[in-house]
């Protein structure tokens, strides 16, 4: 197996990556539910890379109803060590304009109505969340937008909302009282789900509009979105060209312990666990279930 497996999981208006080779879309089966749409399985210059629609091909899902867990359970059975993340976002700060990308640094989740955890009944487990993107892929991502000729930002909160409407002005206005610099609806439980699927994760959010707060500028439209979405589309790809080779470049185990975020997380005590319930955790949490397992090695 290649030492990286790079995932990027397209956010709207990015549904397909060109320049891959030996591109093959297949159904990648998950205990947790079914994926988005079948994964893309190319590569770029010999390096392996898995594309996932986060949407679906044709935009078919809302973001309520993307099944985040199986998309991260079934990339982690598919051997990816690395997801870079695209995110169409509003922003709540007059200098980030349509048009910018932000490389995230922290989230708010305001997010109710999806699973966001693997772990719950008959085997629990906390992960930190303090530092919840991948610092080592936010430095490939800034290094690779100068390489593409973009000016990428880093550093932001991203405050997910569930939506799918968009927001109303008193939100908007609460969000920026909080200093959250971008909004969206999609990143959140993706960026808590790969933490404890020890997979690398980090963000790009797109900025496609101001939210509804900038007095400049008119609510929030499909229309509106829909046309900074096809503006960035292209500057993604070019991203994405770029940052791949960075991030086939074996550095070393993750500084910061993202492929480790299980080791001291699992509480429930190894002859308490539930066997049906770690059976569906055999990939995401397979490495410390195997090693707790007193009879692993019988």
């Amino acid at each position: 197996m290649a030492e990286h497996v790079i995932s990027i999981i397209g956010g709207s208006g990015l549904y397909e990556i060109d320049g891959l080779a030996d591109v093959e879309w297949r159904r990648i089966e998950s205990p947790f539910g079914r994926t988005s749409d079948e994964f893309c399985f190319g590569s770029l210059d010999g390096q392996p890379v898995v594309f996932v629609p986060r949407h679906g091909r044709g935009h078919v899902l809302p973001p309520s109803e993307i099944d985040f867990r199986a998309n991260i359970d079934a990339l982690k059975r598919c051997g990816v060590t690395d997801i870079v993340s695209l995110s169409a976002v509003g922003s709540l700060r007059e200098d980030l304009a349509p048009g910018d990308f932000v490389v995230i640094d922290q989230f708010i989740d305001r997010t109710f109505a999806r699973a966001k955890s693997f772990f719950g009944k008959g085997c629990v487990a906390h992960v930190s969340m303090a530092h919840p993107v991948c610092g080592r892929i936010g430095d490939a991502l800034i290094a690779a937008g100068i390489d593409a000729g973009m000016a990428p930002k880093r550093g932001g909160t991203y405050l997910v909302m569930e939506g799918p409407q968009f927001s109303s002005l008193a939100e908007s206005e609460l969000y920026r009282s909080w200093k959250c610099d971008v909004i969206g609806m999609t990143n959140m439980p993706e960026a808590k789900l790969a933490r404890e699927a020890e997979i690398c994760y980090a963000t790009v959010a797109m900025v496609t509009d101001y939210d509804c707060w900038h007095p400049g500028h008119d609510a929030v439209t499909v229309d509106k979105v829909v046309g900074f979405l096809l503006a960035n589309a292209e500057k993604a790809k070019a991203l994405i060209r770029s940052v791949i080779p960075l991030l086939s470049v074996d550095v070393g185990p993750c500084p910061q312990g993202c492929r480790h975020a299980l080791d001291q997380a699992l509480i429930t005590a190894p002859d308490r666990r539930d066997p049906e319930v770690l059976a569906r955790l055999d990939a995401v949490a397979g490495r410390v279930l195997r090693r707790s397992d007193p009879g692993a090695d019988a």
